[in-house]
């Protein structure tokens, strides 16, 4: 791979991690615009090399860029000078939302990222009843079954009902507090498909975890869930030089 690429310096475009590929791709786009790797007008390289810088699947390069299409951030040109360019259409919105402090992005995923797995981790190791493990798969079902308008709503009905069954009731009150407060920051963001489509199998995979008494399982399980819905926030919300350091689990 040559050193510089269109005048990018390869170097400073980081691959993502793969825990959540598609949601890391969205970030780290959104970060070398942010970062003027990519400037308004600029064309991106070919998806072939970007793919190869990024270390992802064309496919899921694909992905992200129709999304980032859909939300207006890049912009598709046809004919001889056709490819990937990134808009000035929304490129003001990409220092975060107006009067956001990134220091608060940071505080509720970190909040998060400490609350969340632990409910799911102690769901797993308790003495669940059947009307308990039917409430965990009927939440489950709800949201795997709700159309984007409701779609939010649910998932956080979802994630408050693992720490319903954990056997501590403070713990649902702090669950449905750091909930409610990532949903205000959600609704900031555009509403992209492929994430919802992976965030449901996550869900499938941190019941099976939690269902057949695998603590560690379901801790590893939901960590990785939360770290999508990091990886989309910093991408949106927080420009890379206000980004505190951060927090173990929260990308």
């Amino acid at each position: 791979m040559e050193e510089a690429l269109l005048g990018v310096p390869t170097r400073l475009i980081r691959p993502v991690r793969h825990g959540n590929a598609f949601e890391e791709t969205i970030e780290r786009l959104l970060q070398n615009i942010k970062l003027g790797l990519f400037g308004v007008g600029d064309k991106l390289p070919a998806e072939r090399e970007l793919s190869e810088l990024l270390g992802v699947s064309r496919a899921t390069l694909r992905d992200a860029l129709a999304e980032l299409q859909k939300a207006g951030y890049v912009e598709v040109r046809r004919g001889r000078t056709g490819g990937t360019y990134v808009s000035a259409r929304r490129l003001g919105e990409l220092g975060g939302a107006a009067g956001l402090d990134p220091a608060e992005v940071h505080d509720v995923l970190t909040y998060r990222a400490v609350l969340e797995p632990a409910a799911a981790s102690l769901a797993a190791q308790a003495m669940l009843s059947p009307r308990q493990r039917r409430h965990l798969l009927d939440t489950l079902a709800d949201v795997a079954a709700a159309p984007a308008e409701l779609y939010r709503p649910k998932d956080a009905r979802f994630h408050v009902a693992i720490a319903e069954v954990s056997g501590s009731p403070s713990l649902v009150a702090a669950v449905a507090d750091a909930r409610a407060r990532v949903s205000d920051l959600l609704d900031r963001i555009p509403f992209l498909e492929p994430n919802l489509e992976h965030s449901n199998r996550q869900h499938q995979e941190i019941i099976d975890a939690i269902l057949r008494g695998d603590a560690d399982g379901a801790y590893r399980a939901s960590l990785d869930h939360l770290q999508g819905t990091a990886s989309l926030l910093h991408g949106f919300l927080v420009s890379p030089e206000n980004s505190p350091a951060a927090a173990p689990g929260v990308p």
